[in-house]
């Protein structure tokens, strides 16, 4: 196919309606402005231990490690010590990293344990109790990034969630809110019970206090002996048997066989400038330079944002993506994962030869193995410091409150990452996806994810730090914001405050939030055959832009720092270091 396409064009047809860039300009508040870095998080209280790490000298990954132990007590529908994630570093000296601290399935697991005797697989068994429960990493993630990256000890950094843990928080309504939406599911577990919901199984009000006893005493043990106070000892016995009463598989041995692992990111470039992403075991990076490849060759600035045509582009070029990343992707350490194949400029072609301008592709005809393809829940924060350093980390129990159980004693709720494998081929898991042998069950294995903490480099300085939580909606959240920023001109704030679609090749629909598409360009690609249907439950997006509010603009009052906060959920908040410069 052709693609010649004239400069002037910013609609595609005569009568489509274009977006008014200005409304949704003043729809937005200004991002947060700082001079001496910046921590985005969604819960207030995790932002606040981040930024006082900052002002008293820490570095952005003694940040990270102090934000990830506090969300584990102040947003305990994702934030947690009984799941795992991933970390991207970029540091000062221009060293970059991953870490890779993503649950594994315990030694006992089996490639059919939620099939029943017809090959069927059991609803809810890998969701919900301790059989869907994998080997929690972020304790060795956090403490690996500790011993490599940072500055500050151990004690300093564990102690804000220790104090918050102990003495409580004041609950607001978003907090509230979470809690009632899984308050149900929450009630079958004695232990989880007695932590979030009133004697008579009833949620709390905004204004109540959580207290977490328990949790603190096992951050007290992690404080002092690092992941030893996790993996072995009172913890991992508590943990282990909690398991085998409910019915799981998780043993002492399988805690104490536990590693984070060390991997290089996945890197690309995306009209001039340099994305350093997450690797498999997540398919976020792949599928992220994937779908940005097959975009550089489309004028998206030309054609404008909420146009129908940049619109198609985009979910067409997300449709053959997620082809491959539901395919052919799984953990480095079990599959071959043909990465440089599927980033090779050649392929990104291939699919835009498959594209046609004016026609929505037909998920049901698009399979691995046939041309041009042969061959919610989560939270996310994004921490820049003043000396050059930038970490993004997502991490995830998976589900709310992950498999709504906790192993009592330890106030440690534990995560439902198992349904991330493909528990039968075909079958959707929690997100609506269809995966592939490559993602089986097997022991010690990771499960592949969608979690993208992402850095963008300009120049080869930091640029962006952003991720998301999300489930298979995670990747094209992050997309979004980049593309808005590069290509549609936004500031940070508007980038992340935008309306976004979503698009994984099955189920055929494309999910689109309210106001992302004009009545006008819906009608336009609905004639084209775009399916559309109600948007999934809302992301969270946390992201930082660094030199100046929006690409070519001008810093503000001589502020380096710019975090963006996603309004869609009213936990969050972005703040940078209060620094005493007196001092």
């Amino acid at each position: 196919m052709s693609l010649s396409y004239k400069k002037s064009t910013s609609c595609v047809l005569a009568f489509s309606l274009c977006l008014n860039f200005s409304q949704l300009h003043a729809a937005s508040e200004p991002p947060v402005a700082a001079r001496d870095g910046m921590v985005v998080t969604a819960q207030h209280l995790a932002t606040d231990v981040g930024a006082r790490v900052l002002a008293e000298g820490g570095n952005a990954v003694d940040a990270a490690i102090a934000v990830g132990y506090a969300l584990a007590v102040v947003y305990p529908a994702a934030g947690n010590l009984g799941g795992g994630g991933f970390m991207t570093l970029r540091l000062a000296d221009g060293t970059v990293q991953f870490i890779d601290f993503r649950e594994t399935a315990p030694a006992a697991a089996t490639a059919k344990m939620y099939l029943d005797e017809n090959g069927q697989v059991i609803p809810g068994l890998s969701t919900l109790g301790y059989k869907a429960v994998g080997v929690p990493g972020t304790v060795a993630g956090l403490e690996l990034a500790r011993e490599r990256f940072a500055t500050l000890p151990r004690k300093r950094l564990v102690a804000p969630s220790i104090v918050l843990a102990q003495k409580g928080f004041v609950l607001e309504q978003g907090d509230v809110d979470m809690i009632e939406a899984v308050a149900a599911d929450l009630r079958k577990d004695s232990a989880t019970a007695a932590i979030f919901l009133n004697a008579d199984g009833s949620a709390p009000k905004a204004g109540d206090r959580l207290i977490q006893k328990d949790l603190a005493e096992s951050l007290k043990r992690i404080a002092k002996n690092g992941r030893d106070g996790f993996y072995r000892g009172a913890t991992a016995t508590r943990l282990a048997d909690a398991s085998k009463a409910g019915g799981g598989l998780i043993t002492e041995q399988d805690l104490a066989s536990y590693q984070a692992k060390l991997r290089a990111p996945l890197e690309c470039d995306y009209r001039g400038f340099h994305v350093i992403s997450a690797p498999p075991p997540s398919s976020g990076g792949v599928v992220l330079c994937e779908i940005l490849n097959i975009l550089e060759a489309y004028p998206l600035s030309d054609a404008g944002w909420g146009s129908a045509q940049a619109t198609h582009w985009m979910i067409e070029a997300m449709r053959h993506a997620y082809v491959d990343r539901n395919h052919y992707l799984g953990d480095p350490d079990f599959v071959e994962n043909p990465i440089a194949r599927l980033l090779d400029d050649a392929h990104a072609g291939r699919i835009r030869g498959a594209i046609h301008d004016r026609k929505a592709g037909d998920s049901d005809a698009l399979a691995p193995g046939k041309a041009p393809h042969e061959g919610s829940n989560t939270t996310h924060y994004s921490i820049a410091d003043a000396d050059g350093n930038v970490v993004a980390v997502t991490y995830t129990l998976n589900d709310w409150f992950g498999a709504k159980v906790t192993a009592a004693g330890t106030g440690i709720l534990l995560n439902n990452e198992m349904d991330d494998f493909t528990s039968a081929p075909g079958v959707p898991n929690l997100y609506g996806l269809v995966q592939g042998e490559a993602n089986a069950i097997a022991p010690g294995k990771r499960p592949l994810s969608s979690m993208t903490p992402t850095i963008v480099l300009r120049d080869g300085q930091p640029f962006m730090v952003v991720g998301t939580p999300g489930g298979s909606r995670i990747i094209t959240a992050v997309l979004h914001t980049i593309v808005n920023v590069i290509d549609f001109g936004m500031n940070i704030q508007e980038a992340v405050d935008a309306p976004r679609f979503h698009q994984q090749w099955q189920p055929e629909a494309t999910a689109v939030e309210a106001r992302a598409l004009s009545p006008d360009t819906r009608m336009i690609l609905e004639l084209w055959g775009h399916v559309f249907t109600e948007p999934q439950p809302e992301n969270h997006l946390a992201a930082i832009l660094i030199g100046a509010p929006a690409l070519g603009a001008s810093p503000v009052a001589g502020n380096r720092f710019y975090g963006a906060n996603d309004p869609r959920r009213g936990t969050g908040s972005a703040k940078g270091p209060e620094i005493d410069r007196k001092r």
